[in-house]
């Protein structure tokens, strides 16, 4: 198969956000109240998204040499937020929750973004990020719809 990013790191990068995404959303819903149910089900498929992107960006790694990445954000030239959303979830109401998903979302969208910035990326890799940023796109207006009607 042939390697269609020129610059794996970036994608890397990616498969991080989404690792953080789904870390982030796993820390929501250990602090989910009971009556917060439904939110529940909207974070268990917002896993199952980055999941699925996860996957699809490998796919795009492999043959490229470069080793995939399986931890999450640390360090690296892409602004990631997501981290700090993780720290701040502790006991906080349905507002608060949903006001740090809706930041974790607001930095996947600067990661995307960024990456589509990146010199060198196949037509293949560009359309695969652009892809998914607008599916993460979709997902960020959820959480903000559902944070608006918090009041």
């Amino acid at each position: 198969m042939e390697n269609i990013a020129v610059n794996p790191e970036t994608l890397n990068d990616l498969i991080q956000i989404n690792n953080d995404r789904v870390a982030g959303y796993e820390k929501a819903i250990e602090e989910l109240k009971p009556e917060d149910s439904d939110l529940k089900a909207l974070f268990v498929k917002m896993i199952g998204e980055s999941h699925r992107h996860k996957l699809a960006l490998a796919t795009a790694i492999q043959g490229s040499g470069t080793d995939l990445e399986t931890g999450t954000t640390t360090s690296g030239k892409i602004y990631r937020a997501w981290m700090d959303v993780k720290a701040v979830f502790t006991g906080h109401d349905r507002k608060t929750i949903l006001n740090n998903c809706e930041a974790g979302e607001d930095a996947a969208q600067r990661a995307y973004k960024s990456a589509l910035a990146e010199e060198g990326l196949s037509a293949d890799t560009i359309s695969l990020i652009q892809e998914q940023k607008v599916e993460l796109r979709a997902s960020h207006d959820q959480i903000k719809a559902l944070r608006d009607l918090q009041g």
